[in-house]
């Protein structure tokens, strides 16, 4: 069962997803996202992402192409070893934006006061 828990950092939204994005358990993934009108950017943090098959894959193309038809970025976090060989392997690490903590923390403080943003790491999320 995939599990999301979501924090916002000013105008981005960070879901930390656990688990696997496979076929019959990306209904959830698929209506956070699509709730996120607020955002300017929408970034799932892949670290506990355990595996991913072709409906997970197809639901990640899917979001990229509905954030995008809202004017939302959407971008790829902490992508694991795994995970990155399967993008690599059907060529989707060129389609998916995947930034490093820094950058999302950096995107989060444009327009904050604060200069420096601290993201939660997932491995410290409560999941529902």
């Amino acid at each position: 069962m995939l599990k999301i828990h979501a924090q916002k950092l000013g105008n981005v939204a960070i879901l930390c997803l656990q688990g696997g994005i496979l076929i019959g358990e990306t209904t959830e993934l698929e209506d956070v996202v699509g709730s996120i009108s607020s955002a300017s950017a929408i970034v799932l943090d892949l670290t506990r992402v355990s595996r991913i098959d072709a409906r997970g894959l197809g639901v990640l193309l899917e979001l990229l192409e509905q954030t995008r038809a809202n004017g939302i970025e959407f971008r790829l976090m902490n992508v694991t070893r795994l995970i990155g060989q399967v993008l690599e392997m059907t060529c989707l690490n060129s389609v998916f934006r995947i930034s490093s903590q820094a950058e999302v923390a950096s995107m989060a403080a444009q327009g904050q006061h604060a200069s420096v943003v601290q993201i939660v790491p997932c491995g410290q999320q409560a999941y529902v």
